[in-house]
This record gives C-alpha cells, sequence and structure tokens, in this order.
C-alpha cells in the first residue's frame, strides 16, 4: 500500500479562510492581522480584553526519542483534533520549526500523517518572519557589541570574557567556533567568536516568556553580553540596545494563528529547542489558546526529561501555569530500540526486547505522578507490526503506576483516531486532581538544583561539576542569581548525559562542563556531556530532496 507523504496531505487539504479559524477560536476580526488567506497574528490587547475564563491546559510528552519515532507533535495535534470529535472547543499551542532540523536530520516539524498544522510549508519555512526577527535583534546586539569595543571600549569590556553570539536559524558546524575582526584596525577587533542556532539564542527564549512589550523590553535590557575586565557584567541596557532590538521584535512577540488538517485553531508561536533551551512555545500563546478554547493541548520538546522538566520547572513557574493533564507518548517499536533492537528489526514480537525498554517509560510515567503530582494517561502510537501481547504488555506495566494506557492512531485517521485518548484527557481534568509541585525549590542553589533533576529526574546518582563550571556558578551565585530556576542542556537521547545510554540507566554521574546565565530570559544554562549549541548537518541532509517546480510547488519537505 502506497502512503501519501506528510506534504501530499497537506497540499491536498482544502484550507478554511484565516477569518472563519478565528471567529471558531473566539477571535474577533479587530485583533486579527492576517498574512495572507490561511495565516494570522493576534494583536496582543485580546488577552487584556476578553471575558472569556481560561480552560483547562493539557501537556503532551513522550518518552527519550529514538530513530523509530514516538509522534508527539502528531500525538498534539490529533488530540486537539480529537476533543472537538467529542463535542469540546479545543485549541492546540505549538513551537514554531526551525530550519535547522527542516533542511537538517528530522525534516519538518508541523505533524505528521492526518494530523498535522497547515499551511504546512509556510510553517515550516518563513512563516510569519519570527525567527528572522530573533536573529536580527540578537546579531544587532552582537554588531552593537564588537562596534562598542572598536569605537574605544568606554565600558571596558574584556574581549576574552564575551558571552554573547551570532546566531543563524541553519545547522552550519563551520560557524561554531571562530575568528572574526580580522583586515586590520577599521575592520574590528580580532577576537575568537562562534555562532548559536537561533532557537538556541537566548533573544528565542525571552521572546517566548514574556508577557507584554514592557516585559520583552524589561528582558532584553537586562540581557548579559559579557564581562569587564574587572568582572562587572555588561547588558544590552548599558550598549543601549534594549528600544532597537524591541522595535524588532514588536510584531514577532504577538502569536500566530492557523489551522489543523481538520480545521481546529492552532497557536503556532516561538521554537525553543528542548535539548539546549527551554522548549515551549510562547507564554502568550499558550495563555492566548487557554481563554480562546475550553481544552488547550501543548506541546514540550523530546522526552519528559527535557521538554516537560523545563515546560513544568521553567515555563510554568514564570507563567503561573499548572497542567490539567498529562499526556505521555510512547511506540512500542522505540521501546524496542531501548531495549536494544536495531532500528533494522523492530517489526517481530519481541517482548523480551520490550521488556528491557519499558523502564524508559515507566521513569517518565513515575515522574509526572510522583515527583510532579500530576494526572497522567499514556498513549500508544499503534503500528501495524505492534502485536496485541506487546500491547497487552504495556497496559499492564503502565496500571501497576496506576496510569491508564491508550491506543491511538491520528497519523493514519485524525481525529478520528483519538476519541479514546480525547475521553481519558477530559476524565484526567475533570475528576482526576493533580497537586502540582516543582522537582527543586527556588532557594535551592544552584548545585542543589542539578543534583535534584539528576536523581529525581534523570535517574542519576550525583553531579560532576568541572572546575570552570563551578567557577562559573559560583560567579552567577555572587551576582545575585542563584533563585533562578535551572535550563539544562543535555543529550536528547538518553534520560543521562550520555547518548549511548539508552532505557532508564541508574549510577550515572551527570557532567556539568559549563554554565552561564541567561539574565534576559531569567534561568542560568547549564551544559553537560558534548551538547552544541550549534548542530551541523548530515551526510545526507533532508534539503538534498526538497525542490520546487515550475508552479511554485514545493515537493520533499517531508
Amino acid at each position: 500500500m502506497a502512503y501519501l507523504s506528510d506534504i501530499e496531505i497537506a497540499q491536498r487539504c482544502t484550507l478554511e479562510p484565516i477569518s472563519e479559524i478565528a471567529r471558531r477560536a473566539h477571535v474577533a476580526e479587530k485583533y486579527l492581522e492576517p498574512y495572507g488567506r490561511n495565516k494570522a497574528k493576534i494583536d496582543l490587547s485580546l488577552l487584556d480584553e476578553t471575558d472569556r475564563p481560561a480552560g483547562k491546559l493539557i501537556l503532551v510528552t513522550a518518552i527519550t526519542p529514538t530513530p523509530a519515532g514516538e509522534g508527539k507533535t502528531t500525538t498534539t495535534i490529533g488530540l486537539a483534533d480529537s476533543l472537538r470529535k467529542i463535542g469540546k472547543e479545543s485549541t492546540v499551542a505549538l513551537r514554531e520549526p526551525s530550519l535547522g532540523p527542516v533542511f537538517g536530520l528530522k525534516g519538518g516539524a508541523a505533524g505528521g500523517g492526518y494530523a498535522q498544522v497547515v499551511p504546512m510549508e509556510d510553517i515550516n519555512l518563513h512563516f510569519t518572519g519570527d525567527f528572522h526577527a530573533i536573529g536580527a535583534a540578537n546579531n544587532l546586539l552582537a554588531a552593537m557589541l564588537d562596534n562598542h569595543i572598536q569605537q574605544g571600549n568606554a565600558l571596558g569590556i574584556d574581549v576574552k570574557k564575551i558571552t554573547w553570539k551570532r546566531c543563524v536559524d541553519m545547522n552550519d558546524r563551520q560557524l561554531r567556533n571562530i575568528v572574526d575582526g580580522l583586515g586590520g584596525r577599521a575592520n574590528g577587533v580580532p577576537r575568537e567568536d562562534g555562532f548559536d542556532i537561533t532557537v538556541a539564542s537566548e533573544i528565542m527564549a525571552v521572546l517566548c516568556l514574556s508577557t507584554s512589550i514592557a516585559d520583552l523590553k524589561a528582558r532584553l535590557s537586562r540581557i548579559i553580553v559579557g564581562y569587564t575586565y574587572d568582572d562587572k557584567p555588561v547588558t544590552a541596557a548599558d550598549l543601549k540596545a534594549a528600544g532597537a532590538m524591541t522595535a524588532l521584535l514588536k510584531d514577532a512577540l504577538k502569536p500566530n494563528l492557523v489551522q489543523t488538517l481538520e480545521g481546529t485553531p492552532a497557536f503556532v508561536h516561538g521554537g525553543p529547542f528542548a535539548n539546549i533551551a527551554h522548549g515551549c512555545n510562547s507564554v502568550m500563546a499558550t495563555k492566548m489558546a487557554l481563554r480562546m478554547g475550553d481544552y488547550t493541548v501543548t506541546e514540550a520538546g523530546f522526552g519528559a526529561d527535557l521538554g516537560a522538566e523545563k515546560f513544568l520547572d521553567i515555563k510554568c513557574r514564570m507563567a503561573g501555569l499548572t497542567p490539567d493533564a498529562v499526556v505521555i507518548v510512547a511506540t512500542v517499536r522505540a521501546l524496542k530500540m531501548h531495549g536494544g533492537k536495531a532500528k533494522t528489526d523492530l517489526a517481530g514480537e519481541d517482548l523480551e526486547a520490550l521488556e528491557r525498554g519499558i523502564p524508559n517509560l515507566l521513569k517518565h510515567v513515575s515522574n509526572i505522578k510522583n515527583v510532579y503530582h500530576l494526572p497522567a494517561v499514556v498513549a500508544v502510537n499503534r503500528f501495524p507490526t505492534d502485536t496485541d501481547a506487546e500491547i497487552a504488555f504495556i497496559i499492564q506495566k503502565c496500571r501497576a503506576l496506576g496510569v491508564n494506557t491508550v491506543l491511538s492512531t491520528v497519523w493514519a485517521d485524525g481525529g478520528e483516531g483519538g476519541r479514546a485518548l480525547a475521553e481519558e484527557v477530559v476524565r484526567l481534568c475533570e475528576e482526576e486532581k493533580g497537586n502540582f509541585t516543582f522537582s527543586y525549590a527556588d532557594d535551592m542553589t544552584i548545585t542543589e538544583k542539578i543534583e535534584a533533576l539528576t536523581t529525581k529526574i534523570y535517574g542519576g546518582a550525583g553531579v560532576n561539576i568541572l572546575p570552570a563550571a563551578k567557577k562559573q556558578i559560583e560567579q552567577i551565585e555572587a551576582l545575585g542569581f542563584g533563585r533562578y530556576p535551572i535550563c539544562v542542556a543535555k543529550t536528547q537521547y538518553s534520560l543521562s548525559d550520555d547518548a549511548a545510554k539508552l532505557g532508564a540507566p541508574t549510577g550515572f554521574t551527570v557532567t556539568v562542563k559549563a554554565a552561564k546565565v541567561s539574565a534576559g530570559a531569567g534561568f542560568v544554562v547549564l551544559y553537560t556531556g558534548d551538547i552544541l549549541t550549534m548542530p551541523g548537518l548530515p551526510k545526507v541532509p533532508a534539503a538534498e530532496k526538497i525542490d520546487v517546480d515550475d508552479t511554485g510547488r514545493i515537493s520533499g519537505l517531508f
């Protein structure tokens, strides 16, 4: 049987005018700023002027990802459609895709099969220009920093202590470490420099955590770009850059409205990666979606140890949000990979491999239930090769933890394939009340916070903080940032900081090699293992398969 690709499915869909989607989402025309027929921005004043109460918030997370795939974004979109199928007014809140993965290894990030947000080509590419604005603001600050040094360096900035990098929204390993300012005095001060991918920029995090233009400007002002010769922090405010940066970002702060294949309103806004940033869509989009629907489904990147942890410990802490239910997505195929099976050998029944791999799912389930104390359900994306015995095994193991397991076929069947999941989510929201708690307290030291995450969430034995990182943490705490939550940059492929450790490893040590305060975003970033903030392209990039015909129709995007 030949399957249509995601882009072929999306291109065969008849999109509704964005004005109709806005009406369905209770967004009056005066708040709508259309970008063509099928996408729009929404004015921030809507949140101040609506009298609609906030609905229920459902967080979708997943097991530790594998090359076999889990389908977290697909499940998020499909669940929102399924809730409408059972008579609930739902909205979905997602991140915008980064061009890095679109042209790199993963491909697009607008869902899959018959559970997608559309127009998927626009969303996966330039969309409404938010990422371009973020990159421009980031690089304006970099340019003003280097210009200040070139023009006499009145602030006494030590070029060896600059922490601000330039950015580009592309996987380009060549730019990780560079030397710039070459060519003589007129061309700047030579120094070592580097690029992050745009989704790792602090400005991406600032945009996603800001609640107004005033808050955005204040956060931008607090960004630390480096230190003086006597170790005093230098901020964007010191460089008089915050006003111009805000001007570049004022429209990007407005949430974007699009639709699913089935016409469910979708708020797609912001895009930090969860392995190197906080991995959640914007606070403004989430709050707007909550007010415009009775049930809002949102996702957080990668496994629950990354995206969900940061959603709960960073975003919910800052924005005053509390999920009413959590969906943990898994596949039999991925769990068998965690049990040691090769990607090419996942079709046949193998309960032994499943038994070796299922501890990964159970660890994530236990964290949601027993650390964060939130109601949860496991959603299994069923493949034709999954056997009844394998499904029964997962149901039994999850039931022992007090969590139900529901099969989902939204990839193949759209909203119809998630009716049972939608019913269980509604039951959780209405019948099971959580007692939401964070995994660490504000008044813990930075070291105590990473130790708490390592032992509670990752399942490790302890932390090894390298001397350079220890010195950086001491400086951060001396500057008064010790109460900030932490944002751990860690591999997405393991609960540990070693990508080779699959399943649910124990007894490991997490190595912290560097620490940096993101004073504008409001958290401290801890870099562990071999994590990189600028990915590279694979041997065969997805970009090689993308093309455009004479009519402008794109193919091969995903």
